[in-house]
């Protein structure tokens, strides 16, 4: 084991409550790397695509004295009295999710982040002292940010006097489906004229380019009705 009496070991929770590791770990390893991935391309074999950087984590194993007050080889400072008070911190950290700051003094390892995992265990027949396995990964802050959906404006197009209005209505075609105010004719050159529709939902049929009454309407099924002039049509 370890001990220097320089290099000390702080753990501080959420609630800023700090302990001192009652023995130096044997070893402390910090772990950095990313999420790499590897495809196969054509004519070029493996290639290695460079992802983000994953959190960081720490792993470390502390030495847990059953009774701290009883061993001389423990670190100098404020610490708990026994293992079962450490194991304990450690549970509480676990079970409220905490957010724990490592600090290593005489050292720039200050390290905070989320205990995701610890054991602890009697190693090698010897009941004097546990052992506790933990690893720390990386805490970064977040905060989630909520976008408004930004409402659609209505279209519109200026006139030369400055005044606005509503952009034009889409084209009339073969199959449109179209309002009818107006009288009803035989043909497209005007001849015949029959019944007048009101309010009429109809659909064009046929087109006549150029001609007096250029739009043939029907029923929505399909019935014919007859010719009607271009102002007596009205996209639907």
């Amino acid at each position: 084991m370890a001990i220097d009496g320089k290099m000390k070991f702080y753990f501080t929770n959420t609630k800023n409550g700090t302990i001192q590791a009652p023995v130096n770990p044997k070893e402390i390893t910090i772990k950095q790397s990313t999420d790499d991935k590897t495809v196969d391309v054509v004519k070029l074999g493996q290639i290695n695509i460079i992802g983000y950087e994953k959190v960081k984590e720490i792993s470390l194993e502390l030495p847990l004295p059953v009774d701290v007050e009883g061993v001389h080889y423990v670190a100098q400072g404020r610490m708990l009295n026994n293992a079962q008070e450490f194991i304990r911190w450690f549970q509480n950290a676990y079970v409220l999710k905490s957010v724990i700051r490592l600090v290593v003094s005489t050292t720039k390892i200050s390290f905070k982040g989320k205990l995701s995992s610890f054991e602890y265990a009697l190693k090698n027949g010897y009941a004097d002292e546990y052992v506790l396995d933990i690893t720390l990964k990386e805490y970064k802050p977040y905060k989630a940010k909520k976008i408004k959906k930004k409402k659609k404006k209505k279209k519109v197009t200026a006139t030369k006097k400055g005044k606005q209005r509503t952009a034009p209505p889409k084209k009339i075609g073969r199959g449109s489906k179209v309002v009818v105010n107006g009288q009803l004719f035989r043909n497209s050159a005007g001849s015949g004229p029959g019944a007048i529709e009101r309010n009429a939902t109809r659909k064009i049929s046929l087109i006549a380019k150029g001609a007096k009454k250029p739009y043939h309407i029907t029923t929505l099924t399909g019935g014919a009705r007859g010719w009607v002039s271009a102002s007596s049509v009205k996209g639907a």
